[in-house]
């Protein structure tokens, strides 16, 4: 049987299909290439699509069908807070359409376990310091926190109806990298973010320094990729158990990080002597999100194995590694 990887291309996804080789499993990806590059899927048979455009519903189940998929992870959708805020109804189409036709090409195949990318996006700014899945209330704060919620709806709704098996992980910041050619490719996150303005003789940006947190930072609870791919490995295996008490995990490690703080950890593993520079908030960003793991530690046995020093040495070694991001830290420190 064959793990159909939508997105497969991208950061978190090719992480995913390296894992799934790993553990012996067949692997095709679905992915429209705005993010990923198909030379990180060595292995995997790659079909080129939009899963949010009009029909992919039916090209979906066509694939599973041929392709044998018993199993689908699903991470292509948009995923920048910021950009929700500004274009929400595409966002709302993006997001939305593009589960709708998975589920759909589910329904219509034998395709019947799912693992659905969610985000930690789906609390809002909840009432607790350290969030178990269960918190009340749950009101997003953005429209991408909002589209990953109602994906969970209706997730939930199609296994109920149609007796697809269904699990949702809940991310919280995704950074790191395991095989080095498997780096982010795209300038969205914070990690990569710091040092492509570094890389191009900026001063890396801190979005606030102004919200109620210790050092008036954002907080938020970083996850290596590496940990997040083993969690979906974990998930698959979960859908197989006839009992599953849950159907919504955090994939985090319950331990808090500021973002003044791994801007340090970046000056102390790059050696590079930067000085950043303050800019306003950002729309959407809730000043404190840290996850339980408590949940997937029990249920699926899963527990994260690297911690923020591991995650920002693992972002420079590959950042460095690629010929066209490498940075000369002698050279850089003289001119700056």
């Amino acid at each position: 049987m064959t793990v159909l990887v939508t997105g497969g291309c991208g950061y978190i996804g090719a992480h995913v299909v390296h894992a799934l080789h790993e553990a012996g499993k067949k692997v095709v990806v679905v992915d429209d290439l705005s993010y990923g590059k198909p030379t990180r899927i060595e292995g995997a048979r790659l079909y080129g699509m939009d899963v949010s455009a009009a029909g992919a519903d039916e090209r979906l189940a066509q694939i599973m069908r041929d392709e044998d998929v018993d199993a689908v992870i699903h991470f292509a959708a948009r995923k920048q807070v910021g950009e929700s805020v500004e274009k929400p109804l595409w966002y709302y189409r993006q997001n939305i359409n593009g589960l709708l036709n998975v589920l759909e090409a589910m329904k219509n195949s034998d395709a019947k376990k799912l693992v659905f990318s969610s985000s930690a996006a789906t609390y809002g700014v909840p009432p607790v310091d350290v969030v178990p899945e269960d918190v009340q209330p749950m009101v997003p704060i953005n429209p991408y926190g909002q589209t990953k919620l109602f994906g969970e709806w209706m997730g939930r709704a199609a296994a109920h109806a149609y007796g697809i098996r269904f699990c949702a992980l809940r991310y919280f910041n995704v950074a790191g990298c395991g095989p080095v050619e498997l780096e982010d490719p795209a300038i969205l996150n914070l990690v990569p973010m710091v040092l492509d303005r570094l890389q191009r003789g900026l001063a890396p940006a801190i979005f606030g320094d102004d919200y109620p947190t210790e050092d008036g930072t954002c907080v938020r609870d970083y996850i290596h990729v590496s940990d997040l791919a083993d969690a979906h490995i974990a998930a698959m295996n979960y859908l197989d158990r006839d009992e599953r008490k849950y159907d919504a995990f955090n994939v985090g490690t319950g331990t808090g990080t500021s973002v003044r703080q791994i801007v340090d950890e970046i000056k102390r593993v790059s050696g590079l002597p930067f000085v950043e520079t303050i800019m306003p908030r950002r729309a959407g960003d809730p000043p404190h999100l840290i996850g339980s793991p408590e949940r997937i530690n029990t249920e699926m046995g899963w527990h994260a194995q690297y911690d923020v020093k591991d995650i920002v040495e693992s972002a420079w070694n590959a950042w460095q590694a690629n010929p066209n991001h490498h940075i000369d830290v002698e050279t850089w420190s003289q001119k700056n």
